[in-house]
């Protein structure tokens, strides 16, 4: 799959997840979507990045093949996630790729990572260790749990944000 063909939204552009996001546009991946809580920091990365900035994470899967969760914590994960939300991912999670680089218990990846199969969609856990630096320049160290083949899938993608990228088995 040409990286340009390929849509990527992205829940959660803080610091590394803009940097995440800058990183994969210069690489010639499609970056279509974006949200963040904090509005005015999506809309001027969405100016940048000349994609649209959404008003809920459901319209960020919407328009993505591939959706990255770059948020802080517990609470963030599981709201975005709820599957009686429908401004949260799960509304358009059939056929997605949804993968969470959050560093939240493990449990949250593995509850997300069911209650996206269940919606017809896939899961990966990719936990980042680096810097925002790494995240712009396509450096970071990723340990990534979920099942092997959906590993295997995003592998090129990963390829373009991590220097070291290793799968370390089950989500969680």
């Amino acid at each position: 799959m040409e990286p340009s063909s390929v849509h990527i939204g992205f829940v959660g552009v803080g610091r590394m997840g803009a940097n995440m996001a800058r990183r994969l546009k210069d690489q010639g991946y499609g970056i279509t979507a974006l949200y963040d809580c904090r509005t005015e920091s999506a809309e001027i990365l969405g100016r940048e990045l000349e994609c649209s900035v959404t008003s809920s994470p459901a319209r960020v899967a919407e328009q993505s093949h591939i959706v990255f969760t770059v948020v802080s914590d517990d609470a963030a994960m599981r709201d975005i996630y709820d599957e009686h939300n429908p401004a949260g991912l799960i509304a358009h999670a059939e056929a997605r790729l949804f993968i969470n680089c959050a560093t939240v218990t493990p449990a949250i990846h593995r509850d997300i990572e069911h209650i996206v199969e269940q919606h017809g969609g896939t899961s990966l856990e990719a936990c980042m260790a680096g810097s925002i630096t790494q995240a712009r320049q396509g450096t970071l160290f990723l340990m990534c749990g979920g099942k092997t083949d959906v590993f295997t899938k995003a592998l090129p993608l990963l390829n373009a944000i991590g220097t070291t990228i290793r799968h370390i088995g089950p989500a969680g």
